[in-house]
């Protein structure tokens, strides 16, 4: 696929998140302007441990098969290959199948008959242990050295693989590529580099465009097109009526960034302190002076979630100006009498279980940062409740139900009415996870810890 030497390539990357919906009329102009491969991220830890310790995908699956449609149909119709990255949110294993299933019946609905490849990686964990045994599995900040006990303890890690997988697939002929856990530019790096675009341009280009239209002047209205050549890209979006400006394109260096200057890849370190951002015309940006420096080490980040406990949740609502006067007081008044009456009544010591009581309109998200003084209107009071089993949470949370609905102030002398959000007041939310390995492995082959199938119309 590979062979021709080609002076530019044709990126287009339709939206951020495959489930999230576009007009397909931008994927048709995208094909009108000469896209050469559509590619796209399915997948974030944006939204919690949950998607990856479970292996739940956030997307529902008729918005998965929908956004298939509209790009299989249209790959097809060109012929180019189209890229998904992080499959099933998380990219598990079967995150990978599970689209993969619905993009067979999308093909079958359709009358396609595409060569798909499914790329797995999902890690053992016994496999882990020898590399963290040999030395080659080091921390990232904030974290320390990785312990063989915290590998065992998750229920599903992954690799973050870069552009070399799916450059492996393209090249045995896969035209719809289903990558596990990738990093978000690989997707998009990935044909190009195939293709013989130098380096930096070519992942400057993929950081740009990950997130679709994010990089225009309004990014509800479609994705863009980005062109790559030996000098440099240009960014266009699909949308005639919507701009990008060297401030936008520029401004997405700061997106999921450490530094808006550097962003590290498993094979090196994507450099744009030198790029200069130049508008070709009123909807055009061009970009020139990215550079990539090659890592003396490959690696591959690892990402592990591994469950907490169980958790039950209950919300209610006050309004009463007296508590609201000095919220902050009936708070940790609250915290009190939840430990005292859970100590009484289930006979449970703090370090059994954990509860959080977050106050939404208050200081829920700032915490201590809140810059806003003075009382609130109105306050939401959710309760979490986590326990080492689900039974355990609810009845926490039961205890603490009279004092959601009437826990006055010490210096009210009647009991508030507060309001509950729903009947029955807890609410059982399962497993809790969390996010344990922030770790990356030397790897000497970069396709080493990833598994490749391919077949007809996914059947491998």
């Amino acid at each position: 696929m590979d062979s021709e030497p080609v002076k530019s390539v044709r990126v287009l990357s339709p939206s951020g998140m495959l489930g999230a919906g576009w007009d397909h009329a931008t994927i048709e102009r995208g094909i009108a302007l000469g896209a050469d491969v559509i590619s796209i991220d399915a997948g974030s830890t944006d939204s919690g441990p949950y998607y990856l310790g479970s292996a739940t995908p956030k997307t529902t699956a008729k918005a998965v098969a929908r956004d298939l449609r509209s790009l299989l149909t249209a790959a097809a119709g060109a012929g180019i290959p189209v890229i998904v990255g992080s499959c099933g949110t998380s990219g598990t294993d079967s995150g990978v199948d599970w689209v993969a299933g619905i993009a067979a019946e999308v093909m079958a609905e359709e009358g396609l008959s595409l060569k798909v490849a499914r790329i797995y990686s999902e890690q053992n964990a016994a496999e882990l242990k020898e590399h963290l045994d040999a030395g080659r599995i080091h921390p990232l900040p904030p974290l320390g050295q990785l312990r063989a006990e915290t590998l065992e303890s998750c229920t599903r890690i992954v690799g973050a693989m870069g552009h070399e997988p799916i450059v492996q697939a393209l090249r045995a002929g896969a035209q719809v590529v289903l990558a596990g856990r990738a990093t978000d530019t690989a997707v998009a790096a990935a044909y190009p580099l195939m293709k013989g675009m130098p380096a930096g341009p070519t992942w400057h280009a993929a950081k740009i465009v990950e997130c679709g239209g994010q990089c225009t002047d309004n990014p509800r209205a479609g994705g863009v097109l980005a062109t790559i050549d030996a000098d440099g890209f240009t960014i266009e979006p699909l949308d005639p009526a919507v701009s990008c400006t060297p401030i936008s394109v520029a401004a997405h260096m700061l997106y999921e960034t450490a530094n808006p200057f550097e962003m590290r890849e498993p094979d090196g370190t994507l450099d744009v302190r030198d790029a200069r951002y130049t508008a070709v015309d009123g909807r055009i940006v061009r970009v020139e002076g990215s550079r990539f420096h090659v890592a003396d080490q490959y690696t591959i980040k690892l990402e592990g979630a591994r469950i907490t406990g169980y958790e039950t949740m209950s919300f209610t609502a006050i309004r009463d100006p007296l508590i609201l006067a000095d919220i902050d007081a009936w708070a940790d008044l609250m915290r009190t009498m939840i430990t005292q009456r859970v100590d009484q009544t289930l006979g449970l010591a703090d370090d059994e279980y954990a509860f959080d009581l977050r106050l939404y309109g208050h200081n829920a998200v700032l915490d201590d940062l809140e810059p806003e003084i003075g009382p609130p209107r109105e306050v939401g009071v959710m309760l979490l409740v986590n326990a080492p089993d689900q039974a355990t949470a609810t009845a926490i949370a039961k205890v603490a139900n009279p004092l959601m609905l009437h826990l006055p102030t010490p210096a009210m002398d009647y009991l508030p009415s507060l309001a509950f959000a729903s009947s029955p007041a807890e609410v059982e939310r399962g497993a809790a996870y969390e996010f344990v390995l922030n770790h990356v492995v030397d790897c000497d082959d970069p396709t080493s810890l990833f598994r490749t199938e391919i077949g007809e119309n996914t059947d491998a």
